[in-house]
C-alpha cells in the first residue's frame, strides 16, 4: 500500500493527472504515509548515530558476548501439534461438546469457592501452564511420527495426513485419560471421623460432594479409556497399559503418609544405602515385571526415581513402547521409546521439584511434595530437618513450609535437583538419536529444550 500511494504522489509531483479516485485514495493516506516515512528516516539514521559514538575497540567487542535464545515452551508445543495433524489433548471439541464432560463441567461449578483439591486439579488441566498435564498424547504421537511404520500396515490403518496411524492417535488419547483420571482420582479427601478434615462440619458438604465428583469423574475416565484400549485389539498393549495402572497403585504404597495420603519421606537411616550400581527400572526384557523397589530405598535419588518411575514415567515409557508395538517396529526400537518416554518424564518431574524454590521467598499459602527431590537431597545433607517432617505425620498442613523452603535455599538440594534434571535430560536426547532425522524428532528436541529454560 505504501508502494503505491509513493508512486502516486512522484507522479504528481512530475506534473502528471491523476483520477479523482486516485487522488481521493491519495488524501486519506496521506497521514499514514508520512509517519510511515518519519518512521523510515530515523531507522535509516540510528545506524550512523550508532558509528559516530561508538568506541568499542575489536578486543572489547569479542569480549561481549550475547546469551544463549530461550526456547518458547508454547512455541515448541504449537509447533509439535502442527506436525501431528491437531492438538491432541483430550480436553479437544469432541470431548468438550460431550454430555458427560459437559455434566461434569456443570457439577464442578458448585465447588468454586470451596477449599476441594479437585479445584486445583481442574485449574491445572484447563491453564496447564509448565505443568504439561495435556502434552502426554502430544509425545505419543511425536514418537510415533519419528520412528514410523512397518510397510506392512494398511493403507486403511494410516492417518496419511499426520504421518501416524489411527491406533496411534486412539493411545495418545487412551494415555491422557488415564494420566488424568489418576490425578483426578488423588484429589478425594479422607473424609473419616477420625480425621480433622471429616470433623470440620462447616466444609464437609463440600469436601463430600467434591469426594463424588471426583470419584465419578476419575472411574468415567478410566472406563472409557479401558473401552477404549480394547478397541485396539493388541493383547500385548493391553498388557503393557495395565502394568502402568499397576504402577500407579504401586506407588501409592512406598514409604509413610499422613491422613491425607500425601507421601512423607523415609527418616534418615532407616534403610541402608543400597550400592550405587543398582540400577532404578524395571526388567528391560520384561517390563510386566514389578520394580525391586527394596533395592533403592535409602538413597535419595534412587529413591526419587523409583517414586516417578511408578507414579509417572511407566505409563509415558509404556505407551511410547506400545506405540511402536502397534507400528511393527523392531524390539530395540520399542525399547529405545520406553526409555526416552521414561527419561523425559523424570526431566519433566524434576523441573517441576525446582519450581517451588526458584524464588527467594515461598508464595503465601503455597505448598510443594515433601517428596520431591530437594526435600530428599536436603535431608540427606541434613538430617535434622526431618524432625520438622515428622510434624505432617498426622497432616501435612501442620509443616512450617517457610522454614523447610528457606533451609533448602541455603543448602546444596536445589542444585542437585537441577543436575538431576539435566542428567534425564541429556539422557531423552541421546536415546533419541536412534530414531530417524524427522521434523517429529526435531520437535521432540524442541520441547525438551525448551523444558530446560521454564
Amino acid at each position: 500500500m505504501f508502494r503505491i500511494m509513493q508512486q502516486l504522489s512522484q507522479r504528481m509531483s512530475h506534473g502528471e493527472s491523476l483520477s479523482l479516485m486516485q487522488k481521493r485514495y491519495l488524501a486519506l493516506a496521506a497521514p499514514a504515509l508520512k509517519t510511515f516515512t518519519l518512521q523510515q528516516q530515523k531507522q535509516q539514521q540510528q545506524p550512523h548515530r550508532w558509528t559516530a559514538t561508538s568506541t568499542i575497540s575489536s578486543r572489547q567487542q569479542q569480549q561481549v558476548t550475547t546469551p544463549p535464545p530461550r526456547h518458547d515452551w508454547n512455541r515448541a508445543v504449537s509447533e509439535a501439534e502442527r506436525i501431528v495433524g491437531y492438538p491432541t489433548s483430550f480436553l479437544s471439541l469432541r470431548w468438550l461438546l460431550s454430555d458427560e464432560i459437559a455434566n461434569v463441567a456443570l457439577h464442578l461449578r458448585k465447588l468454586v469457592g470451596s477449599a476441594h483439591p479437585l479445584m486445583k486439579t481442574a485449574k491445572h488441566l484447563l491453564y496447564n501452564g509448565k505443568n504439561t498435564m495435556q502434552a502426554w498424547g502430544l509425545i505419543v504421537l511425536l514418537v510415533s511420527k519419528a520412528a514410523g511404520h512397518a510397510a506392512s500396515i494398511p493403507d486403511v490403518e494410516q492417518d496419511k495426513s499426520a504421518g501416524v496411524l489411527h491406533s496411534q492417535r486412539a493411545l495418545a488419547e487412551v494415555t491422557e485419560m488415564i494420566r488424568i483420571s489418576h490425578l483426578v482420582h488423588n484429589s478425594v479427601v479422607n473424609l473419616q471421623a477420625s480425621t480433622e478434615a471429616g470433623q470440620d462440619v462447616a466444609t464437609y458438604d463440600d469436601m463430600s460432594f467434591g469426594n463424588k465428583i471426583g470419584l465419578l469423574t476419575g472411574d468415567y475416565l478410566l472406563g472409557h479409556s479401558s473401552a477404549e484400549l480394547a478397541n485396539l485389539r493388541n493383547q500385548e498393549v493391553v498388557e503393557l497399559i495395565s502394568s502402568a495402572v499397576r504402577d500407579f497403585s504401586e506407588s501409592e504404597f512406598i514409604g509413610e503418609r499422613d491422613e491425607q495420603n500425601n507421601p512423607l519421606p523415609y527418616k534418615p537411616g532407616t534403610f541402608q544405602r543400597p550400592s550405587l550400581n543398582v540400577g532404578v527400572d524395571f526388567n528391560e526384557h520384561d517390563v510386566m515385571t514389578p520394580m525391586p523397589i527394596a533395592q533403592v530405598l535409602g538413597n535419595p535419588e534412587q529413591e526419587w526415581e523409583c517414586r516417578n518411575i511408578l507414579n509417572a514415567g511407566s505409563l509415558l515409557g509404556k505407551s511410547c513402547q506400545a506405540s511402536l508395538k502397534l507400528a511393527g517396529q523392531s524390539e530395540e526400537l520399542q525399547r529405545h521409546a520406553y526409555r526416552f518416554g521414561k527419561h523425559l518424564a523424570m526431566a519433566w518431574q524434576a523441573c517441576l521439584d525446582a519450581e517451588p524454590f526458584q524464588c527467594s521467598t515461598l508464595p503465601l499459602d503455597a505448598t510443594f511434595s515433601l517428596v520431591s527431590a530437594p526435600v530428599l537431597f536436603h535431608l540427606e545433607h541434613d538430617p535434622s530437618l526431618y524432625a520438622q517432617l515428622e510434624k505432617g505425620k498426622q497432616s501435612v498442613e501442620n509443616i512450617d513450609y517457610d522454614q523447610i523452603h528457606k533451609a533448602i535455599l541455603a543448602g546444596p538440594a536445589l542444585a542437585k535437583t537441577k543436575e538431576l534434571q539435566r542428567k534425564h535430560t541429556a539422557a531423552a536426547l541421546a536415546v533419541l538419536q536412534h530414531f530417524p532425522a524427522t521434523d517429529a524428532r526435531q520437535a521432540l528436541e524442541n520441547i525438551i529444550l525448551a523444558m530446560q529454560d521454564l
